[in-house]
């Protein structure tokens, strides 16, 4: 453990653990982390490593949330929570619903295409 570490840790203090998840197309990283009382969200996931792994997170563009729902980099954490690290959208959902209605096609459930019957 770090000096910077040691600053979240006070004699009374029991020792937590979160988990922070980043997840690719391909690849989900799920990166426990040991941590004191008042550690925040951006301090956890500093804390994780995940930012040296992928280069391309940037906390000032990248939205977090825990357990699904958006949160700030500011946020308290608990014991057992799971931070997550959002990748930007390539499509707008609407936008892909849209031109699918306009195409005619018709989704299933669970996103995929079905065929249509003339």
């Amino acid at each position: 453990m770090d000096k910077e570490d040691t600053r979240y840790m006070q004699d009374n203090e029991q020792e937590l653990l979160v988990e922070i998840a980043y997840a690719l197309p391909h690849k989900q990283l799920i990166v426990p982390v040991r941590f004191y009382s008042g550690m925040t969200a951006e301090q956890a996931i500093q804390a994780s490593g995940i930012l040296i792994k992928f280069p391309e997170i940037d906390l000032s563009v990248n939205k977090i949330g825990i357990f699904g729902k958006l949160s700030k980099l500011d946020a308290g954490l608990r014991h057992l929570d799971r931070v997550e690290i959002y990748r930007p959208l390539i499509a707008d959902p609407k936008e892909v619903r849209k031109q699918r209605a306009a195409e005619g096609k018709v989704m299933k459930k669970g996103g995929g295409e079905t065929a249509t019957s003339d």
